[in-house]
């Protein structure tokens, strides 16, 4: 583990040289960079979908800005996929876990919730279907967070650790690409199908949202073409809750059926997180208190930038045009440098770098509050958010993915970033009160100082994990004796 949170060394000086740097950029010409690349995009597409571009579809129907903060608690599904994470990690599916393997077969499922979700949002027309709508949209995101449970899994499965920076930083990439298609596109579409007409126009959301339900099927050829990762934990997990379930039977009198019940019960529910506790100790709670907060700036303002960008009488072409040419181009060069840097200076160093950024651009957009309608300063704001979002996401993701154990991978890895949604999503549902309350140039200066407390628990998660390499606190337990403690 300490390689994640250790810098690359150099091969010689004290200074990195420019050709270390420079041959640090091919890793992301590998099969499962570049396959990590498709997939990410798939698990991105969804989320504005149910957040973000929905606001703005929802503001432009005439909902308030309080409804449509609450509705943003649509995205709490992201933040409680810990609770069925287990039945993903260890169910088989019939005939298609057979056909496809676990992995494929869950994300192929759920892939297909997705679409299912995305039709029924665009056959609903909010001013008349609101409720309908609403339950398309659950079903969505639902869908999407099983999707997110799978993809992580197998991301983290189909490579060895060295590449997990980079793996990240593939992902992050191709999940910005999927939420600028779901921002910037979803708005281009609706306004070259409303052509000349003004106001809202209901079919013009239906168009672009089912190009967007099609667009899921990149996700899904690239899941047919895709291996299996080989899933190394399954069969010592299976003889560990043969060996429980035979103990059962034998010490507490259990029939066979239920000691297998159970056996399976704590195999796939409690020995995930009580083998993560044994593993950190009290120094678990640091990490789940850095995972809570880390990207709270980003996720309470998101909620509010689409409305807010409608306020200030931007255009949905004007949005999807700085989006789409100036927003591609950072978060491609954010999510790549972040990938680079953590491998070159370290996770945690890019960790920091990223948080304070990412706080740091909500300022801009309290700036932009001041400014009326901008489309210099738009360019500037979005260019910047969007930069200091895909440094900040390549290291967390990696860093999420090296708090996990191969032997429950699917599990531990749903409640990090479960987590990570959980408390900003749920603040973020009081984000249009907030606006009315105080204006946009307070709200957004509010966000920014939500992230000042994540700063101090990245240099103390940073201590911690330095102490823990050197070798002054308890080495993280192998996963061979943690699999034989929770048996």
């Amino acid at each position: 583990m300490s390689r994640f949170f250790k810098p690359s060394a150099p091969s010689s000086s004290k200074s990195v040289p420019l050709m270390e740097w420079l041959r640090s950029w091919k890793v992301y010409a590998q099969a499962p960079v570049r396959r990590m690349l498709l997939l990410g995009f798939s698990a991105g597409l969804p989320l504005l979908l149910v957040l973000g571009t929905l606001s703005f579809w929802l503001r432009e129907a005439g909902i308030d800005r309080q409804s449509i903060g609450f509705l943003s608690w649509i995205g709490l599904a992201y933040g409680f996929k810990w609770l069925w994470a287990p039945l993903v990690d260890r169910l088989a599916i019939p005939v298609l876990t057979g056909l496809l393997g676990r992995r494929r077969s869950w994300l192929l499922l759920a892939q297909a919730g997705v679409i299912a979700g995305l039709i029924g949002m665009a056959l609903s027309d909010p001013k008349t279907a609101l409720f309908t709508l609403v339950c398309c949209a659950i079903l969505t995101a639902f869908s999407s967070a099983t999707q997110d449970i799978v993809l992580d899994a197998y991301r983290i499965e189909s490579a060895e650790e060295k590449l997990q920076a980079a793996l990240a930083a593939a992902y992050q990439t191709g999940y910005r690409l999927a939420m600028i298609w779901a921002g910037a596109g979803v708005l281009w579409i609706a306004a070259r199908t409303q052509g000349e007409v003004t106001g809202y126009l209901y079919s013009a959301w239906t168009v672009a949202y089912l190009v967007m339900a099609s667009s899921m099927l990149v996700g899904m050829m690239t899941v047919f073409f895709s291996p299996e990762p080989a899933h190394v934990s399954s069969k010592q997990a299976d003889e560990s809750e043969t060996a429980l379930a035979q103990r059962l039977q034998t010490e507490q009198a259990l029939t066979p059926r239920m000691a297998r019940a159970a056996a399976w019960l704590h195999g796939a529910v409690i020995a995930p997180f009580k083998e993560f506790l044994l593993r950190f100790g009290w120094h678990a709670l640091l990490i789940l208190a850095l995972l809570a907060t880390y990207r709270i700036s980003d996720v309470v303002m998101g909620i509010m930038a689409n409305p807010f960008y409608v306020d200030m009488g931007y255009s949905k072409e004007e949005v999807a045009s700085v989006s789409k040419i100036y927003g591609v181009i950072m978060t491609l060069l954010g999510a790549a440098l972040g990938g680079v840097m953590s491998l070159r200076i370290g996770i945690m160093r890019v960790m920091f770098i990223g948080g304070f950024l990412s706080a740091s651009s909500n300022l801009l957009f309290s700036w932009l509050s001041t400014r009326g309608h901008d489309l210099t300063g738009l360019i500037a704001v979005i260019s910047a958010d969007n930069l200091s979002s895909g440094i900040a996401s390549a290291a967390f993701i990696a860093y999420m993915s090296s708090l996990t154990s191969a032997g429950y991978t699917a599990t531990q890895y749903a409640l990090f970033s479960s987590l990570m949604a959980l408390l900003p999503k749920w603040i973020a549902g009081f984000s249009g009160l907030a606006v009315d309350t105080v204006g946009y140039s307070n709200f957004f200066i509010g966000t920014a100082l939500m992230g000042l407390p994540v700063l101090l628990l990245v240099w103390l998660a940073q201590r911690m994990h330095a102490v823990r390499d050197a070798g002054l606190l308890e080495k993280p337990r192998s996963i061979s004796e943690s699999t034989e403690s929770n048996v």
